[in-house]
């Protein structure tokens, strides 16, 4: 067992990393929490279906009352609405003050579920249960919940860190190789930003054979969230070193608003928008031309990612309603070299242009 300490102001907590950790979720909750209150499971019905069961029977073979809640699945449906529908539930089921959220799912699930928590009778305890790629590696740490307006992605949400997350590489192995492949964008990602060991692994290794290797695979992840909570653990809600982890993001959520979130997985627009960032940062002389065509070639190798198909001067009045655009700014992580990034608000509009457009001729 593998063990993360996530430490904030006012609040420390651990992402637990196991293999067949699901089937000790009720051990793990019981060690922490007793057996008197009420637990609350918010997922969808793919993920209910495939783990419902062994979770389930963890919880109440230690002693917990447990219930379920299921709500829509997909990008679409991380909505106000979705949050307000669950709430509902949660009040004709009589959950407290007391009540405990655990969020078995992907982003969505786990977004939807800490906002409800951070909102619902003020704000109620949350545990982590991630059971994609990109769940396990990146947005079940840190404490960022959310959802989507219509004019883009989490513009509205709150910071509220769960109790435990709890990680099991173990489900990863229901997944399609579309979406295995979509969460390890984010590991790349976290490569780029400061772990060149971690870039250099993925860049060397195919997803066949980290799927087929527990203990690669455990140490893939371990990886991946020791770097998000390093960060997040000295800059809690981003007023500065936080920023890097948005690598690939600004144009990244772009794509998906711009294609409506029906055309990429998220990992599949931030690997774009990372092949942006380093054709970016050639262009404006921060990155030498080797490492533009090693970041590129390392989300390339594992396969064709779905064709970029806009505007690009659409994506540049995206990016002005981006949440990380401030005082009409739009700012950019860009990697310096493999393992350093840096933030910078300077990029010449043409630059940008020029890296959308880029963006198209590749995925022809």
């Amino acid at each position: 067992m593998r063990r993360v300490t996530i430490s904030v102001p006012g609040h420390t907590y651990d992402a637990v990393i196991e293999n067949g950790l699901i089937e000790q979720t009720g051990d793990l909750l019981r060690q922490m929490l007793g057996t008197q209150r009420k637990l609350f499971v918010v997922t969808v019905e793919p993920v209910r279906r495939k783990w419902g069961k062994r979770l389930m029977a963890s919880l109440t073979g230690s002693g917990f009352a447990a219930q379920i809640l299921e709500m829509e699945d997909g990008e679409r449906h991380k909505r106000m609405s979705t949050v307000e529908g669950l709430a509902e539930k949660l009040v004709s089921l009589g959950a407290e003050r007391s009540a405990v959220l655990l969020a078995l799912g992907g982003g969505v699930v786990g977004d939807v579920t800490g906002f409800l928590a951070s909102s619902y009778l003020r704000g109620v305890d949350v545990v982590q249960i991630p059971t994609t790629v990109l769940a396990q590696v990146d947005s079940s740490i840190g404490g960022k919940t959310g959802v989507n307006l219509r004019a883009g992605k989490n513009l509205m949400g709150a910071f509220h860190h769960p109790k435990v997350v709890a990680i099991d590489p173990g489900v990863l192995s229901t997944l399609s190789e579309r979406e295995f492949r979509s969460g390890l964008f984010e590991s790349l990602k976290a490569g780029v930003i400061g772990l060149p060991d971690l870039f250099e692994r993925l860049e060397n290794t195919s997803i066949k054979a980290l799927r087929k290797d527990a203990a690669a695979l455990e140490w893939v992840i371990a990886q991946s969230v020791k770097l998000k909570a390093d960060v997040v653990s000295s800059d809690e809600k981003e007023n500065g070193l936080r920023r890097v982890l948005n690598l690939g993001h600004t144009i990244g959520h772009a794509l998906e608003a711009e294609t409506s979130y029906k055309h990429f997985l998220h990992g599949e627009a931030v690997a774009w928008g990372m092949v942006a960032a380093a054709n970016i940062a050639g262009a404006v002389e921060k990155l030498d031309d080797y490492s533009v065509r090693r970041i590129s070639d390392a989300v390339f190798k594992s396969g064709k990612l779905p064709k970029v198909a806009v505007k690009s001067r659409n994506i540049l009045d995206r990016l002005q309603a981006d949440k990380k655009t401030r005082d009409g700014m739009v700012h950019f992580v860009l990697p310096r070299k493999i393992g350093r990034v840096e933030v910078v608000n300077d990029v010449p509009q043409s630059v940008v242009l020029q890296a959308v457009d880029e963006l198209r001729r590749l995925s022809r």
